[in-house]
């Protein structure tokens, strides 16, 4: 259920009225907008008298809410929330890309990348220290070595680092990490997602490979019940019948989305297409449609490349890449 207040209304009513439906058992969640404000209740409202909360002075109207994410949903938070990551701002009209490889393979490789990217603007760093694989014998990452790497990575640029958790074992590791972000193949962990939600740091939570929208706000809904409200949503395409592609990009996860929830939304093209030949349009239609942000991924030298290569832009391209970004940018404004 969803309270809305009437313009400019006065803290002692406000606070009143939050104690008498807490006294029924509600969380009551308090949201002040530049146009309004809006109490969100959490709880069994059954026992709550609509018409007697719209007869109060400082009420101007009661909804109740069919949707089972309360703290992730727009009703709730009609404002959009802005994540604040070092210098960079996503959500509420800020745009940010984060970039770099898909895995940390050595100290001279992350550092190159991460001077390469910051200097074409991107805002944010990822590469990736514990890597996820289909096939065991595949590269799986540096591990703690890698986060160490990040972190040098850091100090050489300045930029904030992102990078995938796995494990809740892992987590000691990401004390210095600025973004842990959860992959597509954990956004149904719900433990994990509890424990993430316990920490004070943005979290950047992956669709999974067949997830419907709803199901993927249910898992930010986890991390913000735990008390995260820092949840940054992202597209990264999903798996259909298609096979040219490595996945689908669902570009209207954007503006629908947008629409449910207020959290911000970016799109990663790399691990949608799978083909770097294909990432700058996919990026260009995923700032078109009203993405807050891009994860591209970047490689000094794709070729060789432990993982994923073929998905990843040189520096030069991400450099072109981002002059279009750019571009578009200043067109939508």
């Amino acid at each position: 259920m969803v309270i809305i207040l009437k313009p400019n209304p006065g803290a002692a009513q406000v606070e009143s009225l939050r104690k008498f439906l807490e006294q029924k058992g509600l969380q009551t969640h308090l949201s002040e907008g530049s146009n309004q404000t809006v109490i969100g209740l959490v709880g069994d409202t059954s026992r709550v008298d609509m018409e007697m909360l719209k007869a109060l002075d400082i009420i101007e109207d009661v909804k109740r809410i069919q949707e089972p994410y309360k703290d992730a949903n727009r009703k709730f938070h009609p404002d959009d929330t802005v994540v604040t990551v070092g210098d960079a701002k996503i959500g509420g009209g800020n745009f940010a890309v984060i970039a770099g490889p898909c895995s940390v393979e050595t100290e001279e490789q992350i550092i190159t990348v991460a001077k390469a990217v910051k200097a074409a603007g991107a805002k944010l760093l990822r590469g990736g220290a514990f890597k996820p694989r289909t096939s065991p014998y595949a590269f799986q990452g540096l591990r703690a070595e890698g986060i160490r790497l990040l972190l040098e990575a850091k100090k050489e640029t300045g930029l904030p680092i992102v990078t995938e958790i796995m494990d809740l074992s892992q987590l000691d590791l990401f004390d210095e990490v600025d973004v842990i972000q959860i992959g597509a193949r954990n956004m149904q962990n719900f433990e994990l997602l509890r424990q993430i939600g316990k920490q004070n740091k943005p979290v950047l939570l992956k669709r999974g490979l067949a997830s419907t929208y709803q199901e993927w706000l249910m898992s930010a809904e986890y991390i913000m019940a735990s008390g995260n409200r820092n949840v940054i949503l992202c597209e990264r395409g999903i798996r259909t019948f298609e096979t040219q592609t490595r996945n689908t990009l669902d570009v209207s996860a954007v503006p629908v989305v947008k629409h449910l929830s207020h959290l911000p939304i970016i799109v990663d093209p790399s691990h949608a297409i799978g083909i770097s030949r294909y990432v700058p349009p996919l990026s260009m239609a995923a700032v078109a449609a009203g993405a807050d942000g891009l994860i591209i991924e970047v490689h000094n030298n794709p070729a060789c490349a432990l993982c994923d290569g073929a998905q990843s832009l040189t520096p030069e391209n991400f450099a072109k890449l981002m002059q279009k970004v750019e571009n578009l940018r200043s067109v939508l404004k």
